[in-house]
């Protein structure tokens, strides 16, 4: 049974992840606008570590725990699952700009739209901080841990971004931007307490977690990341494609010591 003090550690963890999502509000205190061209490098960037993260990260740490067959099930699900939710939540006509107007019912389905892409994230930090333990002597962090909460924290910058432009051209206030974009990612911390415990309770579904992780971050490299670049940078050269390949690669790199430290 997970301790008070290891949920409290987690949830710590979560909570930098989705205040990471307010930066991405910040450039509007010194810049009216962003460039799509910084805009487009912004998504490759969390795009590649997301992509690092579960490939040579959060997949390997489930075969390690189990058999592949598990993390291969837990991928699928993963997968299919956010797939799914997305895909019924996308019938509706929603917009980030309608919040401070929003009827009941309207807010409602923003805010499940808000969690759909912030769950599974939440999630992958939850699973990563399996191995936590804190003992009378101090604290052990999982290496793991470490780099899926940045992975998290720095891939939330531009999806704060994303929230933070189009409330920006209704004139919403700049702290204001910063206060919708955390919001965004309100629901991490609670997903990560939901997956911390599930997993500490459950050892036996470690591998199926740590592979629904992955394929819940690599549905949202494929389905929202990714296009959402390609379409942002339509107008640059290429289609932008040389800022996301940048992007992925500068991605890559920063998160290149999970191959070593592993």
């Amino acid at each position: 049974m997970p301790t008070t003090e290891a949920l409290a550690f987690v949830v710590i963890a979560a909570l930098i992840t989705d205040l990471a999502t307010g930066l991405g509000a910040v450039p509007f205190f010194f810049v009216d606008e962003v460039s799509d061209r910084a805009y487009v490098l912004l998504w490759g960037f969390a795009s590649g570590i997301m992509l690092s993260t579960s490939v040579f990260g959060l997949l390997p740490e489930g075969a390690a725990q189990g058999p592949i067959i598990e993390v291969a099930g837990g991928t699928l699900v993963g997968i299919l699952l956010i797939f799914v939710v997305s895909q019924l939540l996308n019938e509706y006509d929603i917009h980030p700009q309608t919040i401070s107007a929003a009827d009941f019912r309207r807010l409602l389905l923003i805010v499940g739209t808000l969690t759909i892409h912030s769950f599974p994230e939440g999630v992958a930090v939850g699973v990563s901080f399996a191995d936590l333990n804190i003992a009378g002597d101090g604290v052990t962090v999982p290496l793991l841990a470490l780099f899926v909460t940045i992975a998290i924290a720095i891939q939330n910058i531009p999806e704060g971004l994303a929230v933070a432009i189009p409330l920006k051209t209704q004139g919403i206030a700049n702290r204001r931007l910063v206060f919708w974009a955390v919001f965004s990612s309100a629901p991490q911390p609670l997903a990560a307490v939901i997956a911390f415990y599930f997993v500490r309770i459950a050892r036996n579904v470690l591998s199926f977690g740590f592979g629904f992780a992955a394929g819940a971050m690599l549905f949202l490299v494929a389905h929202e990341l990714l296009p959402e670049a390609y379409d942002r940078g339509r107008e640059l050269p290429k289609h932008g494609r040389d800022e996301i390949i940048t992007g992925v690669a500068l991605g890559f790199l920063l998160m290149a010591p999970l191959l070593v430290f592993r």
